[in-house]
């Protein structure tokens, strides 16, 4: 812990599977502010971690902010245990997807995201309740969410095993008959997926839904009507555009999505499972998250 000499106080949320487990974020935190004011504690998360211990070491630090050290699955623990609260959450993007950090501008390097955690500006975004899960960045079910699960079944990473996974999910993956309700208009039609969209874009920067704001009052549902091997590995190697031909959006507060056969389904970029029915509400000024916004 580092001297209290100034009134703000930091606590670090650090997961240490993050990423290539080369880091030693510990250390390299402890580093930064060897020579400052700002007090701080550090929270390393223990393996199968529940979340009412992370609840537990926020409520006993009594920080002014809480850090997420990892990448989106960490960003969404620490989110779960201040929801609707006035907590704000800075983020140093430290997992092998961070794609809220590239959503919101978080710089990459420790330190450059260690000043923001410290200077940034605080602003309040929406979240969606998604089956029971909190969703920050993007939900979705068919075909990104059965890559989902394959990628995180391969033993290695890279381009060539994302390709690899690509072609085996392309090989056993049909199209969704989905329907859902906007409104007063049901949607009846076939898909290769459904992003119920919080942010704008996947963390390569394919931007899936540039018309959506963190800090409205609707979140975005995107049917993807086609898909190729080139679309797909657009998701994670690229800032390509997806074809606007093979996409319609949606706006709205609540969602019901039911589909013939069960589908694919990711949050966060977790994959949960099998699913033949989602149901989406928005959480409006869910969390507090510093930005440089």
């Amino acid at each position: 812990m580092g001297e209290r000499t100034s009134n703000l106080k930091l606590l670090f949320i650090v997961n240490p599977g993050s990423g290539s487990g080369q880091i030693n974020f510990t250390e390299v935190i402890g580093d930064y502010f060897a020579d400052r004011e700002e007090d701080f504690e550090i929270y390393e998360l223990p393996e199968n971690c529940a979340i009412s211990q992370i609840k537990k070491a926020i409520e006993t630090a009594k920080a002014d902010r809480v850090i997420a050290v990892g990448g989106d699955g960490t960003l969404k623990l620490v989110s779960e245990c201040v929801l609707q609260t006035d907590t704000p959450i800075g983020i140093i993007p430290a997992g092998s997807a961070n794609g809220m950090a590239k959503e919101l501008g978080i710089p990459t390097a420790i330190p450059e995201a260690l000043d923001m955690a410290i200077n940034g500006n605080i602003k309040k975004i929406h979240a969606i309740n998604v089956n029971g899960e909190l969703c920050i960045h993007l939900a979705d079910i068919g075909f990104n969410a059965h890559l989902v699960k394959k990628f995180d079944a391969l033993p290695q990473r890279g381009m060539l095993a994302y390709a690899k996974a690509a072609w085996q999910a392309l090989w056993k993956h049909y199209k969704m008959e989905v329907e859902f309700q906007i409104k007063d208009k049901t949607i009846r039609a076939k898909a290769a997926m459904v992003v119920v969209a919080n942010a704008t874009m996947y963390g390569t920067g394919v931007k899936i839904n540039p018309e959506g704001k963190l800090d409205d009052d609707l979140f975005e549902v995107i049917l993807v009507k086609e898909y190729s091997v080139m679309e797909i590995l657009k998701l994670r190697f690229t800032n390509l555009p997806f074809n606007p031909k093979n996409i319609e959006s949606f706006q709205t507060k609540d969602l019901s999505i039911k589909t013939r056969h069960k589908a694919h389904f990711q949050v966060d970029g977790e994959y949960i499972g099998k699913v033949n029915s989602i149901k989406a509400n928005l959480l409006p000024t869910a969390i507090c998250i510093i930005t440089n916004a």
